[in-house]
């Protein structure tokens, strides 16, 4: 089975914002109190709340003269709301994720139906009292239906992301290229093939809007907290926010396909994001290219087309590697743009010397995989080589291990 998703503009009418509107109150509220009930119990007993224990306050909170107004909200959403807290926890739990936090009204609202969505005449056909939302579907929705999620943008956008199961399994493929991917912050990518190194500069989303959000956002800050000029430009400022996010997500999707199509393996380094962006000089900068999104689009779109996404670890010395005879020097700093091999006298450009070697680990990574790890080439000295992963577990079957070690030959 396959599991896509599609997102779609809702455009509700007043009285379905206030429906909606209900239903997000009393799913946030309801995290809330599950997520503090839980807090609690672990403090009490050092043990947590399962997710039947939760499910098991709801109709009694239903009952309750205070609460009663939970009983208006579709019951499936409440119940949904609580399977995701847990699943927070697990992901706190196994070190994935952080601890969960509390949510606020006025952040980004959502909630979950698990079942019973309906497409209707090109519309969103909620369950309970919500009924059908005009919609604007850009795409054909395939396949049965799984779980759909409405949400809110701080900017007042509604959305429904549509997942769905489509029967059959990803498409292998034989054929493509091997590309090497070093990211960076003056140069987004610079990407190798093996024969050509190709620069994608950083577009810089954020900087482009830097002047027009401080005006907006000094604007904001002499208004009124609580006041309605407060709230009504607070969508102001949002929506500048969200120009920027709109155009870094179209970037990062036109250059993941753009490689994807005609590539057997993508290679990239995995970055420490986290760590990185402590450097508060380089952490607006940092966050704002979105290194993260980039490989999780590529992960997605590579599994999608049969196609492999390789890490390698972040401590490979990918800048300090010469890639022609494989001699390492000592120290390099970042402004250190160019250098000569003091060993085979070979001139480098600092990022696409890494962007060979990147790719050439992560070949002597999927050879080493694919077969004996002795019959590994010497593209890259095995010493230099660190631990790493592959993504999506790229060689656990047999026709993609051939495909691939084929194309290595």
């Amino acid at each position: 089975m396959l599991h896509k998703a599609v997102q779609v503009r809702l455009y509700p009418t007043k009285e379905q914002e206030t429906q909606l509107a209900q239903c997000f109150g009393c799913a946030r509220w309801w995290w809330n109190y599950a997520l503090n009930k839980s807090i609690e119990t672990y403090k009490e007993t050092g043990k947590g709340l399962t997710r039947a224990a939760l499910n098991a306050f709801l109709p009694i909170l239903k009952k309750a003269e205070d609460t009663i107004w939970l009983a208006d909200c579709y019951s499936q959403v409440l119940q949904a709301t609580t399977l995701n807290l847990t699943t927070a926890y697990k992901n706190f739990f196994e070190k994935r994720a952080g601890f969960p936090k509390f949510k606020s009204r006025h952040g980004k609202q959502s909630i979950q139906y698990p079942q019973n969505v309906k497409i209707v005449n090109g519309n969103v056909k909620l369950p309970g009292n919500t009924g059908e939302i005009k919609a604007k579907i850009h795409r054909p929705i395939e396949g049965k239906i799984k779980t759909v999620t409405v949400s809110k943008t701080p900017s007042g956008k509604y959305l429904a992301s549509i997942l769905t199961e489509v029967e059959g399994e990803n498409p292998v493929i034989s054929e493509g290229k091997i590309y090497g991917i070093d990211l960076g912050l003056k140069h987004f990518a610079v990407v190798t093939d093996g024969e050509k190194v190709v620069l994608y500069d950083n577009p810089k989303h954020l900087g482009k809007h830097e002047k027009n959000l401080k005006r907006k956002q000094k604007k904001l800050a002499r208004k009124v907290k609580g006041s309605n000029s407060r709230n009504k430009y607070r969508k102001v400022v949002a929506k500048v926010y969200e120009r920027v996010s709109n155009s870094r997500q179209d970037f990062l999707h036109k250059l993941s396909y753009k490689l994807v199509s005609d590539s057997l393996v993508v290679i990239v380094e995995n970055l420490n994001v986290k760590g990185m962006v402590r450097n508060h000089k380089l952490a607006k900068s940092i966050s704002d290219v979105g290194w993260g999104t980039f490989t999780n689009f590529l992960a997605y779109k590579l599994e999608r087309r049969g196609g492999k996404l390789v890490e390698i670890d972040r401590w490979f010395p990918s800048s300090k590697l010469c890639s022609n005879c494989f001699y390492q020097i000592g120290e390099m700093p970042l402004d250190v743009r160019e250098w000569t091999c003091p060993h085979c006298n070979t001139h480098h450009d600092r990022d696409g010397n890494a962007a060979q070697n990147i790719r050439a680990e992560g070949i002597r990574m999927i050879k080493a995989e694919g077969s004996a790890v002795s019959a590994v080439g010497g593209e890259v000295r095995p010493k230099l080589g660190r631990k790493s992963k592959l993504r999506h577990s790229p060689m656990s079957t047999e026709a993609p291990t051939s495909a691939v070690l084929g194309k290595l030959g």
